[in-house]
């Protein structure tokens, strides 16, 4: 059983809490975790700038943040989300798509993150994009990472 909380703390955040929901539960399946409690946090660039600082030392804004909670039996995956509402609606209106297009994109990256995949050489963030954009166009996002140029 895959259980999903969305809370948003950015009241203009693009956020569908059951569309994130099946979002979620589609990425598990695709990658057969068959049980996880996942905690989906969406927040302003503030707040994902302290978090940013306060848990990787970086003072810079990012699109979202991901934790592994899970204990070391880890027959149940326990895994927190942040995601930067803020920044999906600035960069989905720069990008031309939907911000609720550009928050899923931040809460698959990051789950994807947790789920093994790394984008810090070139060839892993080619397949970690590609998996983003096949889940999103699945779900009826459509292309979202390669649709346009990214800074």
């Amino acid at each position: 059983m895959i259980t999903v909380e969305v809370k948003t703390h950015y009241a203009e955040a693009p956020a569908d809490p059951p569309k994130l929901t099946r979002l979620v539960r589609a990425i598990c399946r695709r990658f057969a975790v068959p049980r996880a409690v996942i905690s989906i946090g969406i927040v302003d660039d503030a707040e994902m700038r302290r978090l940013n600082w306060q848990f990787l030392r970086h003072r810079r804004n990012t699109d979202s943040l991901s934790f592994d909670l899970s204990d070391e039996a880890g027959e149940v995956r326990v895994l927190d989300l942040i995601a930067n509402g803020e920044l999906a609606v600035r960069e989905a209106a720069r990008r031309g798509h939907a911000g609720e297009a550009e928050l899923a994109l931040y809460v698959a990256h990051g789950l994807l993150h947790q789920l093994g995949f790394d984008d810090a050489t070139a060839e892993q963030a080619s397949r970690m994009h590609r998996a983003e954009d096949e889940i999103l166009q699945d779900l009826g996002y459509g292309l979202v990472y390669n649709a346009g140029a990214r800074k």
